[in-house]
């Protein structure tokens, strides 16, 4: 590797250090809500930031890149182990009663449904946003906004959700 080589490695480097500084926590958060399992999370960010250095400057924008890889390893995560268990949520860490409520209700909802409601209220993206995260159309997105939040509703009894 020459010297020019490794000023854009480290470049990238750097960007991503950026962008991992700036959405790191937030991502696992989301992701965390979306898979309800602290494992999953976990994994889902670091491959998504590992696979994202190795890319390097094929990146234009690595920020969106990060968080749609993430949400499609923990999609994939949660179908593989939907084969082996039917225990979905993590009961390790500590939350509050609503949290909880919605951590059960979540799981009932489609992936398109639960990606859309973690990522529009909790990571506070936009509908064209959401729709580039998890492969959709903006009018889709907010389709999926409303049914989830209808079946929410429905399943936590709560008119004002």
């Amino acid at each position: 590797m020459d010297v020019q080589d490794a000023a854009v490695v480290s470049g990238d480097a750097g960007r991503l250090k950026n962008v991992y500084e700036d959405e790191g926590a937030r991502l696992w958060r989301a992701v965390y809500l979306y898979s309800a399992d602290r494992e999953i999370a976990s994994d889902a960010v670091a491959e998504a930031f590992a696979q994202a250095l190795r890319r390097g400057s094929a990146l234009h924008t690595p920020e969106r890149w990060v968080w749609r890889t993430a949400f499609r390893i923990a999609r994939g995560e949660l179908k593989r182990r939907s084969k082996e268990t039917t225990s979905w949520t993590d009961t390790g860490y500590e939350i509050s009663d609503e949290a909880a409520q919605l951590l059960a209700a979540l799981p009932r909802l489609s992936p398109k449904q639960r990606a859309a409601i973690v990522l529009h209220y909790h990571a506070g993206y936009s509908l064209r946003e959401v729709a580039e995260i998890i492969g959709s159309t903006p009018s889709a997105v907010g389709v999926h906004l409303h049914r989830g939040r209808k079946r929410l509703r429905e399943l936590l009894g709560d008119e004002d959700a």
